[in-house]
């Protein structure tokens, strides 16, 4: 007989182990069973490095803050992250908007510098890298430089479509990777460009297809193959298809298809990145490029509220994601002043909440999502198909070391009966109602 663990979240108690000798059934009809194929393999859990969070990770009592980059990144405790995200100059959730080199004209990057970021980005990396030191790492820009862009900005626009820009441009990431570097601090994945299909307020820069395909296969690519960079490229961060006006140019089609069916682009690619609407492509990608590798790549953020029903939606997005073969699973601010207003004034979530007064620490719904996935699914794991009546609640992974991991989410009002099947052994089991989940045999 497997030991078996549950522990189970609602709004009542969280991360609860439960007593299986005492709280076990008989065995109901509906079920979750694995049904022996497997599919993609897990790199890991994580979130994004932001200067917001920087400042609210200020308030914290040295004592709080080691405990919190415990629960965070430590190997063996809370959330254990493996892969988080950094921005490539601003994004809506740095102190004030800036690129790594406004030097008009500056097409030799002459003038690139990382400066900033050593202040605030590189030791909060630094902090994160201290205790988890297999953390890896990838970076994207929510705007190229502004005098690459029309209009000049960092918000809206487009960029300059020239060869002398798009050279420049490659050297940018080039700069941004080997100075990373020389800070101790390796970049493991460039994504091209953040949310390519919104022209945002906040930093942004729309970009096509095509574009991607022309700038991965004759500029970035080369670039990076002739300096012996092994930083991978990715494309990514897609935000779409949209299910707005923009539906016709915004598709699978119209971006990871158009792209990797030239193999001249394809082999710079290593994955695909997918966030937002992006979640309505990642069935096809997967099942079209089942070698590219795929990854959530920013949570959903939320209002602010950080309620219990938007923790719910959260935890389908996780499965989502996972059944249609993401790899990793990226929140995006993992901790915020309250409200988690942004510099221009859209409150989000964050998996934990700091106030300023006070230095209190709160762990906010979504930080038990997320624990409820990564502490036990392991890096190397691999995603097992599962059947039954529970398959549509509920995500299965065998780890590298044989244990089989289930998550399962019951989003109604009421209990309900619940018989997992795995490795011979069958565990019957009353889900609490508006509860997630983690049954691990080990």
């Amino acid at each position: 007989m497997k030991a078996i663990r549950w522990i189970s979240t609602n709004e009542n108690v969280q991360w609860e182990e439960m007593d299986l000798a005492a709280v076990q059934t008989e065995a109901c009809g509906d079920t979750l069973e694995m049904t022996g194929t497997t599919d993609q393999v897990v790199d890991g859990f994580g979130g994004c490095f932001n200067e917001l969070e920087w400042r609210a990770l200020s308030h914290l009592t040295p004592t709080d803050r080691a405990n919190l980059f415990e629960e965070l990144f430590d190997p063996d405790k809370g959330c254990r992250f493996r892969i988080c995200r950094l921005p490539v100059g601003a994004n809506d959730y740095s102190l004030e908007w800036y690129s790594l080199d406004e030097h008009p004209d500056d097409y030799a990057m002459d003038h690139f510098t990382i400066d900033r970021d050593k202040n605030c980005l590189i030791p909060f990396i630094k902090e994160a890298l201290a205790h988890q030191p297999d953390l890896k790492l990838f970076a994207s820009p929510w705007s190229p430089p502004t005098w690459m862009k029309f209009p000049r900005a960092h918000n809206h626009g487009t960029m300059i479509w020239t060869k002398e820009i798009r050279d420049a441009y490659a050297l940018y990431f080039l700069k941004f990777v080997q100075s990373y570097a020389e800070e101790g601090v390796r970049i493991d994945q460039i994504h091209v460009q953040n949310e390519p299909m919104s022209d945002q307020k906040f930093p942004s820069c729309v970009w096509t297809g095509e574009q991607f395909r022309v700038f991965i296969r004759d500029h970035m690519g080369p670039l990076f193959e002739a300096n012996g960079i092994d930083t991978d490229i990715w494309l990514g961060t897609i935000n779409g298809p949209e299910v707005d006006h923009r539906f016709l140019h915004t598709g699978y089609d119209q971006y990871s298809n158009l792209v990797l069916s030239d193999p001249a682009a394809r082999k710079y690619i290593k994955g695909v990145g997918y966030q937002w609407c992006g979640k309505y492509a990642m069935q096809q990608t997967h099942m079209a490029w089942p070698e590219m590798k795929l990854m959530q790549t920013e949570n959903e953020c939320g209002d602010g509220s950080n309620s219990w029903a938007y923790a719910h939606y959260i935890f389908n997005l996780f499965r989502h994601y996972l059944v249609n073969g993401a790899s990793a699973y990226v929140y995006w601010n993992m901790v915020l002043e309250p409200e988690g207003r942004s510099t221009w004034g859209w409150k989000q979530n964050a998996m934990v909440t700091v106030e300023p007064e006070t230095g209190r620490m709160i762990f906010n719904p979504e930080f038990y999502v997320m624990k409820h996935f990564s502490h036990f699914i392991d890096a190397g794991a691999v995603r097992m198909e599962a059947k039954g009546h529970w398959a549509g609640n509920a995500v299965v992974f065998r780890n590298p070391d044989g244990n089989i991991v289930a998550v399962v989410g019951n989003g109604l009002d009421r209990a309900r009966a619940f018989s997992f099947k795995a490795e011979g052994e069958t565990v019957s089991l009353e889900l609490p109602p508006m509860s997630w989940n983690t049954i691990v045999f080990e």
